[in-house]
């Protein structure tokens, strides 16, 4: 059993303990914190389900990611991860980091426009720039897994 194939188990511990919290905080903490803060601060409370769906969205990229990953990890530990289908999971990781990368992008100018103080505009512009570099870090990535395909695909015919 090579060290790969050690981390894969508990990387899938994680993985699950951590869908496990983006679910509490979609149906919990999202909504919950969103209705006390349109209790607390009535004159925003219009913002509540637009914030609402922006972070449940959010937070189901995410998921995306860690589904992808778990079947990313099955395709580690079956010897396969250089194939076709491993295409697909890294386009899905790819998809979903460009849709939350949107939806943060959406709201760092909502926030922008109404924004009397500049943490929320600094820390949202942060989220985007650690976005933007992992989504092209993704990119580089997905280019040296097809070059890796084609190159075992390649050896294969020749072996």
């Amino acid at each position: 059993m090579t060290k790969t194939h050690r981390v894969v188990g508990p990387l899938r511990v994680l993985l699950v303990l951590l869908f496990g919290a983006l679910v509490v905080g979609q149906v919990v903490s999202v909504p919950g914190e969103l209705a006390q803060m349109a209790q607390e601060s009535p004159d925003r409370a219009h913002l509540r389900w637009p914030l609402t769906a922006l972070g449940v969205l959010v937070l189901l990229c995410v998921q995306v990611v860690i589904v992808s990953t778990w079947n990313l990890l099955t395709l580690v530990k079956e010897d396969r991860i250089f194939s076709e289908r491993s295409q697909v999971w890294v386009d899905a990781i790819m998809w979903a980091v460009g849709v939350a990368w949107l939806l943060v992008l959406g709201l760092f100018v909502v926030v922008g426009l109404n924004a009397a103080d500049p943490a929320g505009i600094l820390l949202l512009g942060t989220v985007l720039m650690v976005g933007a570099v992992f989504g092209l870090l993704l990119v580089v990535m997905r280019a040296l897994l097809r070059r890796a395909t084609t190159l075992r695909t390649d050896l294969e015919g020749v072996i």
